[in-house]
């Protein structure tokens, strides 16, 4: 595989790059689907209106704000650099940290039950970083080390694992089996945001160990590190929530 290239196309001679068509299309269709999905968790559908007109900029500069972070001992030397996000540079967990507080801000302006509102919203993020995940394939970044299997990413002639591609194929799975378990089989509030960090971290924490440009925490690949941190709290918040936040058995069968 070998990227065309950043650019998708030029507008007034400026050049908007895949890896914004394929985040906005990717927040699209999310506003979409949950959208559509939200009466079936007894929410307005309204309230995803409201959500995704705030999420765009909450997740995006929450994203930025924790790679920089993690790579500050080159943005402090190049500040002007900071909010330059044309060629990438996004951290998917500070998009979801700043995310679910806007979602929890969101929800508690709306009356809305904020857990059933991660539940909507946990096959939508799959389902984007699916998309988004390409974006790093048109950079040519986040890729792994060398390879010289059939599918490999080439770069500058060389072949490297293409650990976009390996993210992009789980997360879609992921949503399609979020999906599935949230219209056939959730029991308590909860259950879906708690799958979906748990099966995501799991395949994070593999897909992490091949990329050559991870951020790091010491000596430790920082993603791997909050991989385990996340799956173990999302089994303890399981746990919890299970007891707390059952649904009852005619609002299950709605489902």
């Amino acid at each position: 595989m070998v990227s065309p290239g950043r650019v998708a196309f030029t507008v007034f001679g400026i050049d908007i790059m895949w890896y914004g068509v394929l985040i906005g299309f990717a927040f699209i269709l999310g506003a979409y689907i949950s959208y559509r999905r939200a009466p079936k968790f007894g929410l307005k559908p309204d309230t995803f209106l409201d959500l995704v007109i705030w999420l765009i900029p909450s997740s995006l500069v929450g994203a930025r704000l924790y790679y920089v972070i993690f790579n500050w001992s080159y943005y402090q030397n190049h500040l002007a650099e900071i909010i330059n996000t044309r060629n990438g540079g996004l951290a998917i967990h500070g998009g979801l940290i700043l995310g679910f507080i806007t979602a929890y801000l969101v929800a508690k302006h709306d009356r809305e039950n904020f857990l059933d509102i991660l539940d909507v919203l946990a096959p939508v993020i799959a389902l984007g970083q699916s998309i988004g995940r390409w974006g790093n394939f048109f950079n040519e970044e986040a890729h792994g080390t060398d390879t010289d299997l059939p599918w490999a990413q080439i770069i500058d002639g060389t072949g490297y694992h293409p650990t976009f591609l390996y993210e992009s194929i789980w997360c879609f799975l992921l949503f399609v089996f979020l999906i599935w378990f949230s219209d056939k089989r959730r029991t308590f509030k909860g259950q879906i945001i708690c799958l979906y960090f748990m099966l995501y971290s799991f395949e994070r924490f593999f897909v992490e160990g091949l990329r050559t440009d991870s951020l790091m925490i010491g000596p430790l690949r920082q993603a791997q590190v909050i991989s385990i941190v996340i799956m173990i709290c999302s089994a303890v918040a399981i746990k919890i929530l299970r007891k707390k936040y059952p649904l009852d058995k005619s609002s299950a069968e709605l489902q």
